[in-house]
């Protein structure tokens, strides 16, 4: 990796020819999951870079802390006026993804979003937004394809005859995939017990844990970030609410540190729709392998979630396009990227990237993943698993 270029990271100071943002929660709340993000595209300038840069230039990516709502929109004004940012990147929170994005396109700059996935990012019909990663949608409609194809036969049920809770945080990340959720699971006909939101940053989930044991049960579906996650899963263990299937969205659900906050036996079993990670099968996932031996190296520990992975994935693929352009200029950088066309199969996450409608990637997917023995493997759809889903075992 270049040297030079691993310093313009870590200080983001001026040492390349050409600047990109970075716009994720680095402190906060949500600062675990949005540094793990970074490092993807941090991953991604240090390959562009080592392989010739960009149009000939070396990239410095610059960072701009999207702690909340509010300073997400100052400093995307700051990394377009004072720092002359050519595109930004971000952002995984959706809620900071949709104001930072709206002052960039006010401003005439791409914003490329990595990680958000509330429908509203890509439903303002913005002309300078381009979303790589997979949507609320994908999460809602694979959360209930894993209950009616395997949940549903494994507890020797009709999916009719499952009920199901939906719980999750209420920004507009959470209702995104709640509501899309409880949609397909009507339209499948599953039996939804009840939909109800909380903020995330609540310190308590008591009553809902009685409430969803009131409600007898079968599957859970919340989403969630990290610290909701554990205490939803907490309680639950705590109470003695057991249902047949806990569906967690996101990523509290797919991080080792949620893991180890509630220990490997409450852990065990518990499901997750989210985007791709690590334990898959190598050959739906080509480049994947060399990925984690990067970030292994470059950071001295096991990448705590896929989310560095997908940054990583829509990073690239940005990067080769503006390659690719007539000049640094918004319009050209747009064209440009409408021309990406990479197939299913050929990115380390697996699925491919087409931009459709809304500037959304038509070709973006989860996964469906499960706590087996103290790791998170791929279950779900059986083209990338990698061990069989444990439904009452």
């Amino acid at each position: 990796m270049a040297t030079a270029a691993t310093a313009a990271l870590i200080t983001g100071s001026a040492t390349a020819d050409v600047k990109f943002g970075a716009l994720y929660p680095f402190s906060g709340q949500l600062a675990l999951l949005g540094e793990e993000s970074a490092r993807g595209v941090e991953i991604a300038v240090e390959e562009v870079n080592a392989n010739g840069g960009v149009q000939g230039e070396d990239v410095t990516l610059v960072r701009g802390d999207a702690v909340d709502n509010n300073q997400a929109i100052g400093e995307a004004r700051r990394l377009i006026a004072r720092e002359g940012v050519k595109a930004i990147m971000g952002t995984y929170s959706s809620s900071r993804s949709i104001a930072a994005s709206q002052v960039a396109e006010l401003s005439g700059v791409p914003y490329f979003e990595l990680g958000a996935v509330a429908d509203e990012v890509t439903g303002r019909e913005l002309q300078y937004l381009y979303r790589t990663n997979p949507t609320a949608e994908d999460m809602g409609r694979m959360s209930v394809q894993m209950i009616v194809d395997e949940i549903a036969p494994a507890l020797d049920k009709d999916p009719s005859e499952v009920r199901v809770g939906i719980i999750h945080e209420d920004s507009s990340y959470g209702t995104s995939v709640a509501g899309h959720q409880e949609r397909f699971g009507e339209e499948a006909g599953l039996q939804i017990a009840t939909v109800q939101g909380y903020p995330a940053s609540t310190v308590d989930m008591s009553s809902l844990v009685l409430d969803l044991q009131g409600r007898d049960v079968d599957v859970v579906m919340q989403t969630s970030y990290q610290n909701d996650s554990v205490l939803f899963l907490q309680q639950a263990n705590e109470s003695g609410f057991k249902p047949a299937a806990i569906i967690g969205g996101g990523g509290g659900y797919s991080m080792l540190p949620t893991a180890e906050a509630v220990g490997t036996d409450v852990i065990e079993g518990v499901l997750d729709v989210d985007f791709t990670q690590y334990t898959v099968d190598p050959a739906y996932a080509p480049g994947m392998e060399d990925f984690v031996e990067t970030y292994r190296e470059k950071y001295g520990e096991e990448p705590r979630s896929g989310h560095s992975l997908n940054n990583y994935v829509g990073a690239m693929a940005i990067f080769a396009a503006i390659d690719g352009a007539e000049s640094f200029e918004p319009d050209a950088i747009v064209e440009a990227v409408e021309q990406i066309d990479i197939p299913e199969g050929e990115t380390a996450a697996g699925y491919g990237i087409q931009f459709g409608e809304n500037n959304q990637n038509e070709r973006a997917k989860m996964m469906g993943m499960q706590w087996q023995d103290g790791k998170l493997v791929t279950v779900y759809p059986a083209e990338a698993a990698t061990s069989e889903m444990k439904i009452g075992q």
